[in-house]
């Protein structure tokens, strides 16, 4: 299930998004500051990961990388989704340009030693993918940055309503790309993206 808003605003970002094979777009609105082009940005943030480590912007800097939101016990597409980010996590395991990120939705239940055992059954043998938790309405406000969502929902499957977008952020905290997680061939034009994000490092 998805809200009216996330409609709306998949639909602003996809109209914005245009690239070309040597640079991605910055997604978002812009705004001409003192003659500067301001363009949307990620806010800052602090979570805890699978290892009880803080995370933060300090975590990224100067890397890349690539966020979901998810929770363990998602009855409908995070199977799915964590399938394509593991084919992520594979590609890119040993570029050290590139993260990737997995924000909890549901705080309550997936308890750092859970999101420890989650992403051993994963195989996930490095610090490569995040896994965090943290305080609930920072995770949920901050899907917004992304162009995601994540709320609870009683109404909806496993009581969360969020997306299945991945999103690539660059070292500015920039928005560069999105795609359907649940789509194997949406996540192979990703990765295509991914290797052009890269280059510009």
């Amino acid at each position: 299930m998805q809200s009216i808003a996330f409609r709306a605003a998949l639909l602003l970002v996809g109209c914005n998004l245009k690239r070309t094979p040597e640079a991605l777009p910055i997604l978002g609105n812009s705004e001409i500051v003192n003659g500067d082009t301001i363009y949307h940005q990620v806010r800052d943030f602090s979570f805890i990961n699978q290892d009880s480590q803080e995370v933060n912007n300090a975590t990224f800097e100067g890397k890349a990388y690539v966020v979901d939101f998810f929770f363990i016990s998602c009855p409908t597409i995070c199977p799915m989704v964590n399938k394509q980010m593991l084919r992520v996590y594979d590609r890119f395991k040993d570029d050290d340009r590139l993260l990737l990120l997995a924000h909890t939705i549901d705080t309550k239940h997936d308890t750092i030693p859970r999101l420890k055992q989650f992403a051993q059954n994963l195989g996930v043998s490095n610090d490569k993918w995040i896994f965090v938790t943290g305080v609930k309405d920072s995770i949920y406000s901050i899907a917004n940055d992304y162009f995601s969502i994540a709320i609870e929902d009683p109404e909806a499957p496993g009581g969360f309503d969020h997306s299945g977008r991945l999103i690539l952020v660059d070292k500015n905290r920039h928005v560069r790309s999105f795609c359907d997680g649940t789509d194997p061939e949406s996540v192979d034009r990703f990765m295509k993206d991914i290797e052009v994000l890269l280059k510009e490092m």
